[in-house]
């Protein structure tokens, strides 16, 4: 057994799946200098009960290139390591029981396509032959997927150590992670065999997380659910086939049933996912033990029986089956199901790779993408998917985290529309003016946390959650959304927008470190301006409103989910010896935005306020006896303001504005409505066309690179491109003959019946009365009049090209009236 050593570059803490893969990536990534550490023998939390499934699946494109990568790695690892697994790549079958079952998986199909898998959607004919024990009653069709298949967990495990061993790695197991603390610039990990210093240290403690975050004063959000599966005894019809065809069965899922069921050598395997769950150690009263490695809870078929009685109804066989064992062990569930993999919040030198729900699926993936954090700071893909930093504290409440972790698992299989939210765990935060806007007939969506009007409902509207379940465009809030943007064009919308994330910047020398970090100019005292953060390789890290004070007083503006991972950006690339402050000061503003063209008369009856400064101009004011900063910007595309206010006067200089307003046309809008208006703009979003998936010239913002400046962050990595020549750039695009539906994120653009791009965003546009999609294209293809083929959930529809600029207004003359 591996002595412990006083030193190493990273420490791993957690001997699962995941933590095993990070430790063979980083000794790939030539940083062999790294220990793990695990309290018990390796595989002892969920890896060792896990059912080994590898699907490549998923509608989240990041999380589709996690886990097709795991896939690929995982077809070659005994090969590569010298030590044998039992890998069985059977293929899949996900049957669908209805028509948006299909277009979810023409969707993942397309996504597949444009990564390289052989995912295809087969009727009930193909069904069968590919699965000849199957009732195909009730089915539409199913995706078939020929890369899936299980693996043995523990193998897994052990080849990925052996692997890491062989390069320099080191594993030290039966050592438990007693405390931890930051010491000279290291971290010093306290443990039963001593102490090892290091310069990272990451959290692999699968569903342990939670108790390894607070040991660096970490809440981390997760629970922890009871998964069980049920495993069958041999059945003699299913050996006889298995060994006249000299394969196994592939791999059943009825996702709109909820459970996979899997040939298990000549028996089978029935793994549920049932919403009449049970979460565990989710109370005060129910803790977890100090040690439940190698341990399974109690069995609990009668959750299950519904299940059980529908699969042997889907496949009749395994009705003849005795019921060999009932596995039923802990797995970590996040908020939104995903895992956490990158920096851990407001830790330096930590990360978190760890609440893997499939964890075997993605543990390649995982191991990746963590040594890619480590070692060079980003990742290849976008993964904020699964960036720890997505949450902030109030996703760590235990209530919060137990009724959402249960619902995403009794809604593991389901399909995500967009229009549709989940109700648990809602009305965390809440603007001082929800109830005003509820009344005014607001149906909500949450912005982390915050509840913001998603459209406003009128008396009869279908505001049920089963309303919002389909991927058509027009449902109950088609005629409102339209209603809300013609009323943004024809007179004045107020949107109420509380959880703007800001930060307040100041000190000397502070507009110098801005312009370092930025890729443009920083506003003159006055004014506001957008500004984009690169990475190294020119890629875009983040989009900031820049609003200048004073020569070195600065706030900066940004996305409400951004919060976290923008300040920490800002934090990490302050000189130590800065003599700038950095404060987030998120909880203490609130922020409404009134535009359209009356916007400026709704102003003048309520402020003494210099209403012609030009767009691009902010203000302190008075509404009423009220303070608030008011900023001459509309992400809508109309005359138009921000008002900034402290959020204890919200309400009041809301009533003032919304009175003033009702003769002028003033009505209410909401976030999907702001999203028609600025899909017509062509405004970037974030995390959509604003990612590190491309860089600021792909994006099509070179208008906002200053190249005069002495540097800046990306500026070498951006010169080198443009001298080379940009090959994808950002376009927009519209549907010359739309169908039902609009494009959703990733959908595939073609041209001579080859793949050249794809979607970020799609939707409707309500004043250029037109089906919309932002994309990023193949260069020589991005000049407008370009004849394109989006293709809509298996569907190709003919676009065309408008290059980068908007369609409504291009000349932004309704904007600077």
């Amino acid at each position: 057994m591996a002595e412990l050593p006083g030193q190493a570059r990273v420490v791993i803490i957690g001997g699962g799946a995941v933590g095993v893969s990070s430790l063979y990536h980083l000794a790939k990534a030539r940083w062999t200098d790294c220990v793990l550490l695990e309290k018990n023998e390796l595989t002892s939390g969920s890896t060792w009960h896990a059912a080994g499934n590898v699907p490549t699946f998923s509608s989240s494109w990041s999380l589709m290139n996690m886990q097709r990568y795991s896939a690929e790695l995982y077809r070659g690892l005994a090969e590569e390591v010298g030590y044998p697994m039992n890998y069985h790549v059977t293929g899949s079958i996900r049957l669908a029981h209805g028509k948006e079952r299909v277009r979810e998986f023409q969707r993942a199909k397309g996504m597949g396509r444009y990564q390289g898998m052989e995912i295809d959607i087969i009727g009930p004919d193909e069904i069968r032959s590919r699965y000849p024990f199957i009732e195909t009653h009730e089915l539409e069709g199913a995706l078939y997927d020929p890369n899936d298949g299980d693996i043995d967990p523990a193998q897994l495990t052990q080849a990925l150590a052996k692997g890491a061993r062989d390069m320099g790695a080191t594993i030290v197991r039966f050592c438990p992670v007693t405390a931890v603390r930051r010491e000279r610039g290291e971290w010093v990990v306290t443990t039963e065999k001593g102490e090892i210093r290091c310069e990272k240290v990451v959290n692999a403690a699968g569903y342990r997380a939670a108790e390894v975050g607070r040991l660096f004063g970490r809440d981390v959000p997760m629970m922890v659910m009871s998964h069980q599966y049920i495993l069958f005894d041999e059945i003699p019809e299913l050996k006889a086939w298995s060994e006249g065809a000299g394969r196994k069965l592939p791999l059943l899922r009825d996702v709109d049933t909820s459970y996979y069921l899997r040939q298990e050598k000549y028996g089978m395997n029935l793994g549920p996912y049932e919403k009449n769950c049970r979460a565990h150690w989710a109370t005060p009263s129910d803790e977890m033990p100090d040690d439940f490695s190698f341990q399974l809870f109690p069995d609990d078929l009668e959750r299950l029986e519904w299940y059980l009685n529908d699969a042997v109804a889907r496949v009749p066989i395994l009705g003849t089956a005795g019921l060999s064992k009932v596995i039923n062990g802990p797995i970590p569930y996040a908020p939104d199901g995903n895992p956490l993999i990158g920096p851990m919040p407001g830790v330096p030198d930590a990360f978190e790779a760890c609440v893997f729900t499939f964890g075997i699926a993605q543990a390649g993936g995982a191991g990746k993408v963590l040594a890619e954090w480590v070692t060079e700071g980003a990742t290849e893909w976008d993964m904020w998917s699964c960036d720890p930093r997505r949450f902030t504290s109030f996703a760590a409440d235990r209530d919060y985290a137990v009724a959402k972790g249960m619902e995403v698992y009794g809604h593991e299989y389901a399909i995500h529309f967009p229009r549709h939210a989940w109700p648990a765990g809602r009305g965390r935060k809440l603007s001082p003016i929800h109830d005003r806007i509820a009344a005014l007939g607001a149906q909500f969506g949450a912005y982390n946390g915050w509840e913001r009007a998603n459209w406003y409902a009128h008396e009869g509207d279908d505001t049920s959650e089963a309303a919002t379940q389909t991927f058509d465009r027009e449902g109950p809030w088609f005629a409102r959304i339209r209603e809300e943007c013609h009323a943004v064009r024809d007179a004045a919308g107020i949107l109420d927008l509380p959880g703007f994330s800001r930060f307040r910047v100041q000190g000397e020398g502070a507009r110098d470190w801005l312009s370092s970090l930025i890729t443009g100019a920083v506003p003159k005292p006055g004014r506001i301006g957008l500004a984009y953060f690169a990475d190294d390789k020119g890629r875009i890290q983040t989009e900031m409103s820049v609003m200048a004070l004073a020569e070195d007083f600065f706030f900066l503006i940004t996305a409400a989910v951004a919060e976290q991972h923008d300040f920490e950006w800002l934090q990490n690339h302050l000189p130590a010896d800065a003599e700038i402050s950095i404060q987030n000061v998120t909880d203490a503003f609130s922020c409404q935005i009134l535009t359209g063209p009356a916007s400026r008369a709704i102003l003048q009856e309520v402020t003494q306020a210099d209403l012609t400064q030009p767009w691009l101009t902010h203000q302190s004011a008075q509404i009423g006896e009220r303070w608030c900063q008011l900023v001459r910007v509309s992400f809508a595309g109309e005359l138009g303001w921000e008002i900034h206010t402290k959020v204890e006067d919200t309400a009041t200089i809301f009533d003032a504005v919304w009175q003033a307003g009702q003769k002028h046309g003033l009505k209410p809008f909401g976030m999907f409505a702001l999203d028609s208006l600025r899909l017509e703009k062509g405004y970037r979003a974030w995390k959509a066309e604003l990612s590190t998936d491309y860089t600021v010239l792909q994006g099509g913002l070179e208008r906002f690179v200053r190249w005069d400046k002495p540097d800046f962050i990306g500026k070498t990595a951006l010169l080198n491109e443009k001298q080379a020549g940009v090959t994808r750039r950002f376009a927009v695009l519209t549907l010359d003959a739309p169908g039902p539906c609009d494009a959703p994120y990733m959908s595939t653009l073609w041209h001579d019946g080859q793949i050249v791009g794809e979607t970020l965003s799609g939707g409707y546009g309500h004043r250029v009365d037109k089906s919309i999609a932002l994309g990023m294209l193949r260069s020589e293809l991005a000049v407008p009049g370009q004849a394109i083929e989006i293709e809509i959930f298996g569907e190709r529809f003919a676009a065309t090209v408008h290059g980068d600029g908007p369609l409504w207004d291009p000349q932004n003359l309704r904007l600077k009236n």
